[in-house]
C-alpha cells in the first residue's frame, strides 16, 4: 500500500551548525559554557550570515529539460556546501565555508537521477549525493579543483514510503525520506526501522545506508546492514535492483556493494527495508563503578551473554560528569531493555546481577520502576550535545567526538592511550589542558565501540588547524591499536588516510576497477573512499 508523504515542518535548518536555528545557545550560554574551558574567547564569535559569504554565479548552465529540477538561489547552496563537523562549523564561524556547489538539484525520481548524472558527466561536473546533510567526516562537500563545477544532489523530495508488506514486515521506501518522517508513516502499522542515530531527526535512509549507519541500540541489530533487504542504486553506467530475499548465498551480495560506499559508486534512490513491531515493554537502569576496568569487564560480561540490551552504553568519570550522570567521579553504565512480545525485567535483574558480580551499584531495579535519574540526565545530554558544541565553537573551544571499534583485548589500553596523546598533544597545540572523555556506545561479544569526546581551549582563528592536529594524533594511536578508524560515522573525506591503510590493498585494486566501470567520467562524489 502506498502512503502520502508527511507535511514538512515549518522550523528553519541552522545552514552553518547542528539541527534547528531556534535550538542554539544563545550568547548568554555560550559565555557561560565558555568560562568553563580555559583559552576561549572573551566574547562569542558571532553567528553567520549566507549574506556575508561571496557566492558567484555558478560555471554552468543547466539544460532546459533540466532546469525545473535545479536551483542557483545562493541560501540553498550555501546550506548544501558542507557537513555539520566541528570543523565546518569552524570554518563557517570564519567565513571560510569552502567550495560553494554551483548548482543543487532536487530529483523526484530516479529517471531525474539517472539524467543529471548524465549531463553531469558529459560536462564534467563533480555530483556530491546529499541528504540530511549530517555527515561528520567531510562526506557531502567538494574539495579540489579538477571539476569545473558542483552540483549537490539533494534526494529529501523523493521521501515517500511505496509499499508496505505487513506480513514479510517490510516495506519499500525512497532514500530521501528523514528518520521522523519514516517512523511516522510505519506507526499506524505497529511496525519500526528501529534505527535511531543521533542524527535521526535530521538523516535521511539513503544516508545511512551510503555510509553504513550504526544506530542508537547497543547490541543485537543496530547497523542498517542489517535492516536492508534490498536496494536500487542509480549509477553512471546504468541502474540495477537486487532482488529482495530474507537470505542469499548466491555469489558476493550486491547490497552489501553499495551499503557504505557513500555515493561514490552509486546514488540509492529506494530500498526494501526489514522492520520490526514497535516495542511496547522497556525498563532500564544505571548502574555505577568506582573504577573504568571494572566496568569494562561488566560490560564484556553482559555483551557475552544472551540478553542483548537495547542500550548498554558505558560512560567514564568525565563523560558521566559532562552528561549529569554521575558527580562523585564514578563511572556510569546505562542499560535498557525493551520488546514488543513480553515483559523486560527479568533480563534487566539479570544484567544487575553480572554488573554487581564486577562492583556495580544501582539505585534502581525492577520493571516497573521508573528510569533513574542518570538514565534521564544521559539521553538529555545526548540529544542536547551537538548545540553545546557549536555554542562552544563560538567562543573558539575546539569540541569534537570521534568513534572506533577494537577488539576487548586492545579497548583498555586503547582508551589509555587516546586520552594520553590527545590529550598531549592539545596542551602542544593550544597551551591549555583537554578533557578527553570516552564512553562505549554499542558492545559485541568481540569487543566494543569506543566514542570520544575533545573539548580544548583553541588558537583563535586557527581552531579547524587545531582539530586537524589532534585528530591526525588519534588517527595513528587507532593504528598502532588496529582499531577501525569508524564505526559508525562513514569514511568521508576526512578519514581518508586511515581508511586508506586500514583496507586491504587488493580489495582497494578492485574499488578502484569498480568505480572506473561504474563512474567513468569520474564525478560521484570525487574524493570519497578513493582518488580519482
Amino acid at each position: 500500500m502506498a502512503e502520502a508523504a508527511a507535511p514538512r515542518t515549518h522550523r528553519t535548518r541552522s545552514w552553518w551548525g547542528w539541527g534547528w536555528a531556534d535550538a542554539h545557545p544563545d550568547d548568554a550560554e555560550c559565555l557561560e559554557m565558555g568560562a568553563l574551558v580555559p583559552g576561549t574567547l572573551a566574547r562569542p564569535l558571532p553567528v553567520p550570515k549566507i549574506a556575508d559569504l561571496r557566492i558567484g554565479p555558478p560555471a554552468v548552465t543547466p539544460p532546459a529539460a533540466l532546469a525545473p529540477l535545479v536551483t542557483a538561489d545562493p541560501a540553498v547552496r550555501a546550506s548544501h556546501a558542507m557537513g555539520k563537523a566541528f570543523r565546518d562549523v569552524a570554518r563557517a564561524l570564519r567565513g571560510r565555508p569552502g567550495r560553494i556547489p554551483d548548482l543543487v538539484a532536487h530529483p523526484r525520481s530516479d529517471r531525474d537521477v539517472a539524467d543529471l548524472l548524465e549531463w553531469a558527466g558529459e560536462h564534467g561536473v563533480a555530483v556530491v549525493p546529499y541528504g540530511g546533510g549530517s555527515s561528520v567526516v567531510g562526506g557531502v562537500e567538494y574539495r579540489g579543483e579538477a571539476h569545473r563545477a558542483v552540483l549537490s544532489l539533494d534526494l529529501t523530495a523523493m521521501d515517500a514510503v511505496l509499499e508496505i508488506d505487513t506480513a514479510g514486515r517490510s516495506a519499500l521506501v525512497q532514500a530521501g525520506i528523514l528518520g521522523p518522517a519514516l517512523e511516522d508513516r510505519l506507526r499506524p502499522h505497529g511496525l519500526t526501522l528501529r534505527h535511531f542515530p543521533q542524527s535521526f531527526e535530521f538523516s535521511t535512509l539513503g544516508g545511512w545506508l551510503a555510509t553504513r549507519a550504526g544506530g542508537h541500540y547497543a547490541t543485537g541489530r543496530t547497523r542498517i546492514d542489517d535492516f536492508a533487504q534490498s536496494l536500487r542504486v542509480v549509477t553512471p553506467a546504468g541502474t540495477g535492483t537486487s532482488w529482495r530475499l530474507p537470505s542469499s548465498g548466491a555469489g558476493p551480495s550486491p547490497d552489501r556493494f553499495f551499503l557504505g560506499s557513500e555515493g561514490a559508486l552509486g546514488v540509492i534512490t529506494r530500498a526494501w527495508m526489514r522492520l520490526q513491531e514497535r516495542p511496547g515493554h522497556k525498563a532500564s537502569a544505571a548502574v555505577a563503578f568506582t573504577g573504568l576496568q571494572d566496568a569494562l569487564q561488566a560490560v564484556r560480561a553482559i555483551a557475552q551473554s544472551d540478553l542483548l540490551p537495547a542500550n548498554c552504553r558505558l560512560l567514564d568519570a568525565g563523560e558521566a560528569a559532562l552528561s549529569g550522570a554521575s558527580h562523585d567521579g564514578s563511572a556510569v553504565l546505562v542499560l535498557g531493555f525493551e520488546s514488543a512480545t513480553a515483559p523486560v525485567g527479568d533480563r534487566l535483574g539479570v544484567a544487575l546481577d553480572l554488573a554487581r558480580t564486577h562492583g556495580g551499584t544501582t539505585a534502581k531495579t525492577g520493571a516497573d520502576a521508573p528510569p533513574d535519574a542518570a538514565v534521564g540526565a544521559w539521553r538529555s545530554a545526548f540529544l542536547r550535545m551537538p548545540y553545546l558544541r557549536d555554542g562552544l565553537a563560538r567562543m573558539g573551544a575546539v569540541v569534537e567526538t570521534f568513534e572506533t571499534a577494537a577488539t576487548w583485548d586492545a579497548i583498555p589500553a586503547l582508551i589509555d592511550d587516546i586520552r594520553t596523546e590527545v590529550g598531549a598533544a592539545a596542551r602542544r597545540a593550544t597551551g591549555h589542558p583537554a578533557l578527553v572523555n570516552c564512553r562505549l556506545t554499542h558492545v559485541y561479544p568481540d569487543g566494543a565501540a569506543p566514542y570520544f569526546t575533545v573539548i580544548a581551549g583553541g588558537r583563535p582563528g586557527d581552531e579547524e588547524a587545531v582539530w586537524d592536529e589532534l585528530k591526525s594524533v588519534a588517527e595513528d594511536v587507532l593504528h598502532r591499536h588496529r582499531a577501525t578508524i569508524t564505526h559508525h560515522h562513514a569514511v568521508g573525506r576526512d578519514h581518508r588516510r586511515s581508511y586508506d591503510r586500514q583496507r586491504p590493498e587488493p580489495f582497494a585494486l578492485a574499488l578502484r576497477a569498480a568505480k572506473s566501470a561504474l563512474d567513468p567520467h569520474g564525478v560521484l562524489n570525487p574524493g570519497v573512499l578513493l582518488d580519482v
